[in-house]
């Protein structure tokens, strides 16, 4: 059996880096897309290119975007004293699906981990501190999956900002060991609606 050439083995090889996706799974999806070169291949390297090009981390929230502060953060009306704390952008991605939250975010691109070497800096919890006396924030919203970084991170979190503004985390409704980008609209709207204070 022949090898594939070097190409399309490189393309291969780098999809199979994609969450969800193995070495079979890549090979297919590539097969695919050489055969829908026009209609996908061809569209998506496009779409790709744009994106390597102008996506960028918000300097405020960590949000992605293509400008240096994303829709959210130059918002005037989402400015209502609440920043919900994220641990990625996919989280913050579900909580507005759920279209419920008005505040602001705050993506801290992890939870502390103690055998990764992750400390506070890393995820800019200094940062997050620093925001709240900027902005004026009455509450901040732990919304960080139920795992024990992530419960270790709440509560890091809420000691930095005990005596600064009310600190409350989304309810138990969210299972442990659950991550957000994964639960339905629902579940996160009575999670919101009934997050407690820590």
């Amino acid at each position: 059996m022949s090898e594939a050439p070097r190409d399309i083995e490189n393309l291969i090889e780098l999809m199979a880096k994609l969450p969800g996706l193995g070495p079979r799974s890549a090979r297919r999806a590539v097969l695919y897309l050489i055969r829908k070169r026009a209609l996908v291949l061809t569209p998506l390297a496009d779409a790709m290119q744009a994106v390597a090009e102008t996506a960028r981390e918000c300097v405020t929230c960590g949000n992605v975007s293509t400008a240096d502060r994303c829709d959210i953060c130059l918002d005037k009306k989402r400015a209502t004293g609440e920043i919900c704390v994220v641990e990625d952008v996919a989280d913050l991605w579900a909580m507005e699906r759920a279209g419920l939250f008005k505040g602001r975010y705050h993506v801290l691109g992890g939870t502390l981990s103690a055998l990764d070497a992750v400390g506070p800096e890393d995820l800019g919890i200094p940062r997050l501190v620093q925001r709240t006396h900027d902005e004026a924030t009455r509450e901040v919203i732990l919304a960080l999956n139920a795992t024990v970084d992530g419960q270790t991170t709440a509560h890091y979190i809420a000691e930095a900002l005990e005596d600064h503004c009310l600190v409350s985390s989304l309810a138990q409704g969210v299972p442990v060991g659950g991550e957000l980008d994964y639960l339905d609209e629902g579940t996160i709207s009575a999670a919101l609606a009934a997050r407690k204070r820590m």
